[in-house]
C-alpha cells in the first residue's frame, strides 16, 4: 500500500494500521482565496479567518510536487458577495499540470464559464443548486462532468452563500435531485467539523453515502493520518475523494506522506 514511503517516526506510529482495510482515497489540497490570500475559516466563519500565504500560486505548486492529483481552490469572495478572485484562480491552474475544481460564488451560466475560462478542470455548484435548481439542471445536462455539486450541511439542512444562509433543503433530498440531473460527484462539508481539526463526522457521511451512490468527497475534517484512516475504514467505497485543508498549513498532516499512504 505504500507505507514504506512514510517517515520513520510516522511510521513507527502507524506500523499498526490494517492495511487490508485501507482503501485507496485521492486526497485533494485545498487553498481557500480571500483577496488573493491562502486563509481558513473556523466552521465557515469569515470574522474567523486564519491568513496563510500571500501566494497561493506557490503553494498550489507545492502541494503538486508532493503528488497531489487535483487541487481544490474555493473562492470565498464570491461565495459571500464580496467579489471573485478569477486573476489568481487563473495563476493557479496555468501554474500546475493537474486538475483544478473550484467553487464559491458560482451563481450563473456565465459564472461557470468564467471558471472553465481560466482553464478550471471541474466547476463546484453550491448556492445554484438551491436558489435556481432550474438552472442547475440545465448546466448540470450542458456541462455534464464539468461539474460538480457542494453540498455544505448543519445537521441534516443545507446551507448556503457561503454558509450564511439556511437553504430550506434537506442534504438527502438534494441528494437525490443532484442524481437525477447527472451530476456524478458531490463535495460533502459537516459545517460544524470545517476547520475545527477534529476529525471527519463520519456517521454523517457514512449515512450519506448509503443513501446515494453519488461519488463523495469528504471535506471538513482532515487532521491527521489516523483521521484519514478513519475515513477510509468507516465509510462507503463511494467516499473516495477527501479535502485536506487547514492539517497541512498548520503541520499535523504530510501531504506527500499521507498521498503514500493512500495510494
Amino acid at each position: 500500500m505504500g507505507f514504506y514511503a512514510l517517515s520513520a517516526p510516522t511510521l513507527h506510529r502507524y506500523s499498526r494500521m490494517d492495511e487490508s482495510a485501507t482503501r485507496r482515497l485521492v486526497l485533494v489540497p485545498a487553498i481557500d482565496l480571500r483577496q488573493g490570500r491562502c486563509v481558513r475559516l473556523a466552521q465557515g466563519d469569515p470574522t474567523r479567518e486564519t491568513s496563510y500565504d500571500a501566494d497561493p500560486v506557490a503553494r498550489a505548486k507545492s502541494f503538486a510536487q508532493a503528488g497531489a492529483q487535483r487541487l481544490h481552490v474555493v473562492d470565498l469572495d464570491g461565495a459571500f458577495g464580496s467579489g471573485e478572485n478569477l486573476l489568481a484562480l487563473r495563476a493557479i491552474c496555468n501554474a500546475v499540470n493537474i486538475p483544478v475544481q473550484t467553487g464559491g460564488g458560482v451563481r450563473t451560466r456565465a459564472d461557470v464559464q468564467a471558471r472553465l475560462d481560466c482553464s478550471a478542470s471541474y466547476v463546484i455548484l453550491g448556492t445554484l443548486l438551491i436558489e435556481n435548481p432550474e438552472l442547475a439542471q440545465a448546466l448540470a445536462h450542458e456541462y455534464r462532468s464539468r461539474l460538480i455539486a457542494g453540498v455544505d450541511a448543519r445537521d441534516g439542512h443545507v446551507a448556503t452563500r457561503g454558509w450564511l444562509a439556511e437553504g430550506g433543503r434537506k442534504r438527502d433530498e438534494l441528494f437525490h435531485d443532484i442524481r437525477n440531473w447527472g451530476i456524478e460527484r458531490v463535495v460533502y462539508t459537516e459545517i460544524a467539523r470545517d476547520g475545527m481539526g477534529s476529525g471527519y463526522d463520519l456517521t454523517a457521511l457514512a449515512d450519506a453515502a448509503h443513501q446515494s451512490p453519488l461519488r463523495i468527497t469528504a471535506s471538513g475534517g482532515a487532521h491527521s493520518l489516523a483521521s484519514l484512516q478513519a475515513l477510509a475504514t468507516q465509510t462507503p467505497a463511494n467516499v473516495d475523494h477527501a479535502i485536506i485543508g487547514r492539517a497541512l498549513y498548520e503541520g499535523t498532516l504530510d501531504l506527500a506522506e499521507a498521498i503514500a499512504a493512500f495510494s
